[in-house]
C-alpha cells in the first residue's frame, strides 16, 4: 500500500512537470514569435530611416544638422563636466594627450645614429621586400608621402611595386613617381582601372620579393617597419607578420585620432573584427598557396586575404610597435565605413567564405552595436547535449534561490541538470529548500564534507555530471540572457576550443568581468579587463562587442567539455580559493586549446557574497596570507608565462590598469 501511494505520488509529481514544461515550451514559443515580429519592425524602421537619409531634403539641411549637433554637444559637455571651467580643464587633458601621442609619431622617428646602426645590421638572411600599392587618382601630396616612407627604410633590401590605374586627368600620378629615378621603384601604367583586387594583382605579377606586404596609397610607414620586420624573420622565422597602427588626419602623423595596439593572433577576434589590418607583411609560398586579391571581396579584399594567409600560416608573429599611419580623410574608410558602404557586405562574405572553408554552415553574420565591420557570429549548434551546471553552496538560501530560478525561469536551452553542492551548511532554511529542489527532475544536491575549497568542491561535483559540457557557476549570479547556454556552447562544441566564458555584470550594470589579462593587478598574478565600466561602453576598439580569445575567463562562469575538465585533472586543489580558474584554462591554453569570452552571454554577479565576509580581525588576516600563499604558487607555476605577457593585451598599455591605460601615461584608452 505504500508502495502504491509513492508511485501514485511519483506518477503526479511527473505529470505536473511535463504540464510546467509543457506550459515553458509554449510561452518559449510564443516569445520567439514576438521577437520575430520586433525584429521585422525594427527591419521596417532602419529600411525607413535609410530612406529619409539617403533623401534631397534630408542632404539639404545637412548645415543645419551639423551646428545643432555642434551646439547640443557644447551644451551636454558643460552638463556633464559642470561648467565651462571644468570642460576647459577636459580640452587642456585632450591637448596633452595629443603631446603624449607624439611618442608614437614623430617623437619615434629613428635618429640619425640609429638610422646609420640599423642600416649596417647584418642579419643572417638576405630577404628582398615587395612592397605593393594599387594607385588610383593618388592626390600628390599624399603619393609622394607614401613613396618617401618607403625611401627612408633603414633596411633597404626593397621593392615598390605600383599598379596606376588612375584616370587620363591624373596623368601627374605617372610622371611624379618615375621623377625619384629609384631603381627599386617598379611602376605599371594600366590601360584601364580595375579595381582595387584588380590592381594589387597587378602587383603581385611586378612582386620578385621573398615577402610582399600591402601598402595603401595613401597611408605612411615608419622608417623601421622593414627593419623591425626583417628580424623577427629571422629571429623567428616569421611567415606572416604585422604591427600596430594609428590613424591620423591632416598634415601630420602626430594628429592622431585613435592608436590601435593589437593583440598576438587571435582567430575568433580576426572573424570578428580585422583587427589585423596593416601592416600585413607574407612570405611568398603563402601566396602560392592562397592565391592572391579575390574581386568578389572588393571594399574587404584585405579582410578575405588576411583570413586565408593566417589559416595557412605556421608562423604568426605581431610587433607591438605602431609602424603604420593610416591616414583619415573624406572618402578614406578610416575617415567613414560609410564612405564605401560595399565593404560592409564584403567583409561579411569574406568572414562566411573563410567559416565555409573551416568547415562551418548554418552560421549568421551581423553587424555589432560597435562597427558595421565588427560582426557578432552566431554559430549554429550542432547537436543537443546534456549541459550540468554545477554549483557550490554553504547556507546562502536566498542566493541559491536566485540563482536556481533564473536558470529555471529564463534559460531556453533545456537539455540541462543542475548539480548544487552542498558544503558544511548549519541553516535550516537551506536544509529546507535542498528538500524542494529535490523535487526537481533536473536539480540534484550532492554533500561535500570538508573544509571549503573552491576546487574541489568543483571537482566533487563534477564527478557527479552526466553532460557532455559543465558549466562551473557561482551560488552568487542570476541569469539575463535566456539563449546563454546556447551561446557559450556554440564556442565550447568546437575542437579547437577550451574554456568560455561570458559577460557578468555587478547589480548596476558595470562589468565585473569580461575576459581575464594574465599579470594584471598589484600581485601580477592576473586580472578582470574593462572592469567596472558602464555596460553602453564599447569597449577598446569595440571589445565588448564581440565573442574573442582571452588567457582567462572567471569560474564564476564557465563552460567546459567534460572531457576536457578531467583530462587536465579539473581545478588544481592546492589553489584553494584563488586563481584556480585562471590555472585551469592556463592548462587548457597549454594543450593548444583556445578560450573564449563572449559578451552575448549575461549574468549577474553578485560577488563575495557566497561565502559571507570576514567578522573577525584574524578571519581577515588569515584570509590575506592564504591569498598571498596562492598568488605565489601561481606566479612560480606559471613563471614563464608570466614573464613573456598575456598575448592577448597589447604591452604599450599597463598592467596596474583593467581599461587600456598607456603604460607611462595614465590616460585610458577608454571612456
Amino acid at each position: 500500500m505504500i508502495y502504491m501511494n509513492r508511485e501514485e505520488e511519483l506518477l503526479k509529481t511527473s505529470e505536473y512537470y511535463k504540464d510546467l514544461y509543457e506550459k515553458e515550451r509554449r510561452k518559449c514559443a510564443d516569445l520567439t514569435e514576438k521577437l520575430v515580429d520586433a525584429e521585422a519592425k525594427v527591419a521596417d524602421l532602419n529600411y525607413k530611416m535609410d530612406k529619409l537619409r539617403n533623401s534631397m531634403i534630408w542632404k539639404m539641411i545637412y548645415p543645419v544638422r551639423l551646428a545643432w549637433s555642434h551646439t547640443k554637444n557644447l551644451f551636454i559637455r558643460i552638463k556633464r563636466y559642470g561648467s565651462i571651467s571644468n570642460l576647459k580643464k577636459k580640452i587642456e587633458s585632450k591637448i596633452i594627450e595629443r603631446k603624449a601621442y607624439k611618442s608614437y609619431g614623430t617623437l619615434s622617428m629613428p635618429t640619425p645614429e640609429e638610422i646609420k646602426a640599423q642600416r649596417e645590421t647584418a642579419f643572417n638572411k638576405n630577404i628582398l621586400f615587395s612592397i605593393l600599392v594599387p594607385l588610383y587618382n593618388t592626390p600628390e601630396v599624399f603619393l609622394r608621402e607614401m613613396i618617401e616612407s618607403v625611401i627612408s627604410q633603414t633596411y633597404e633590401n626593397w621593392e615598390l611595386c605600383l599598379a596606376d590605374g588612375s584616370d587620363a586627368d591624373h596623368a601627374y600620378v605617372e610622371q611624379i613617381v618615375k621623377g625619384y629615378g629609384d631603381d627599386r621603384i617598379r611602376y605599371e601604367r594600366l590601360t584601364e582601372n580595375l579595381g582595387i583586387s584588380g590592381n594589387t594583382n597587378k602587383c603581385f605579377e611586378m612582386a620578385k620579393g621573398d615577402y610582399i606586404g600591402l601598402f595603401d596609397h595613401d597611408d605612411i610607414l615608419h622608417p623601421t617597419a622593414l627593419y623591425e620586420y626583417m628580424k623577427v624573420i629571422c629571429d623567428k622565422g616569421a611567415d606572416y607578420i604585422y604591427c600596430d597602427e594609428t590613424t591620423f588626419s591632416g598634415k601630420s602623423i602626430d594628429h592622431m585620432i585613435t592608436l590601435h595596439f593589437k593583440p598576438d593572433f587571435a582567430p575568433d577576434n580576426l572573424r570578428a573584427n580585422n583587427y589585423i589590418c596593416h601592416f600585413s607583411v607574407f612570405s611568398k609560398e603563402l601566396v602560392d598557396k592562397c592565391g592572391t586579391f579575390r574581386p568578389e571581396f572588393d571594399g574587404s579584399q584585405d579582410h578575405d586575404m588576411i583570413l586565408r594567409l593566417t589559416k595557412a600560416a605556421t608562423n604568426i608573429v605581431h610587433v607591438p610597435k605602431i609602424l603604420y599611419y593610416w591616414r583619415s580623410h573624406a572618402g578614406s574608410v578610416a575617415s567613414d565605413i560609410n564612405a564605401k558602404s560595399y565593404a560592409i557586405d564584403a567583409a561579411k562574405g569574406a568572414v562566411a567564405a573563410h567559416l565555409t572553408a573551416c568547415g562551418f554552415s548554418g552560421f549568421k553574420i551581423e553587424s555589432s552595436r560597435a562597427f558595421e565591420t565588427i560582426f557578432r557570429i552566431r554559430y549554429a549548434l550542432t547537436g543537443h547535449p546534456l549541459v550540468s551546471i554545477l554549483i557550490p553552496n554553504k547556507d546562502h538560501t536566498e542566493d541559491l534561490r536566485r540563482c536556481i530560478e533564473s536558470i529555471t525561469d529564463r534559460t531556453s536551452y533545456d537539455n540541462y541538470e543542475i548539480i548544487v553542492i552542498e558544503n558544511n551548511s548549519v541553516t535550516g532554511e537551506i536544509k529546507d529548500y535542498y528538500e524542494t529542489l529535490k523535487m526537481h527532475p533536473k536539480i540534484r544536491v550532492v554533500s561535500y564534507e570538508g573544509v571549503f575549497n573552491y576546487s574541489a568542491v568543483n571537482n566533487f561535483g563534477a564527478s557527479f555530471a552526466e553532460g557532455e559540457y559543465i558549466i562551473l557557476l557561482n551560488n552568487d549570479t542570476e541569469v539575463i540572457t535566456r539563449n546563454w547556454i546556447e551561446e557559450l556552447l556554440m564556442y565550447a562544441q568546437r575542437e579547437d576550443v577550451g574554456a568560455v566564458g561570458c559577460m557578468l555584470y555587478y547589480p548596476d550594470y558595470t562589468i565585473q568581468h569580461a575576459g581575464i589579462v594574465l599579470g594584471m593587478g598589484a600581485h601580477r598574478t592576473a586580472g578582470h579587463s574593462h572592469y567596472k565600466m558602464a555596460k553602453e561602453n564599447l569597449g577598446y576598439m569595440g571589445r565588448l562587442c564581440y565573442a574573442q580569445n582571452v588567457s582567462a575567463v572567471t569560474g564564476a562562469c564557465l563552460m567546459v567539455k567534460k572531457k576536457l575538465f578531467d583530462d587536465v585533472g579539473g581545478l588544481s586543489e592546492d589553489l584553494a580559493i584563488a586563481l584556480n580558474d585562471v590555472d585551469f584554462c592556463l592548462k587548457l591554453r597549454k594543450k593548444g586549446l583556445l578560450n573564449v569570452f563572449t559578451p552575448f552571454a549575461e549574468l549577474f554577479h553578485y560577488e563575495s557574497v557566497s561565502r559571507g565576509t570576514d567578522v573577525t580581525e584574524e578571519a581577515s588576516r588569515q584570509n590575506a596570507e592564504r591569498y598571498n600563499r596562492e598568488c605565489d604558487l601561481f606566479k612560480e607555476k606559471w613563471r614563464a608565462e608570466l614573464d613573456k605577457g598575456d598575448p592577448y593585451f597589447n604591452p604599450n598599455f599597463s598592467l596596474d590598469y583593467s581599461n587600456f591605460v598607456l603604460a607611462g601615461n595614465p590616460k585610458s584608452m577608454v571612456g
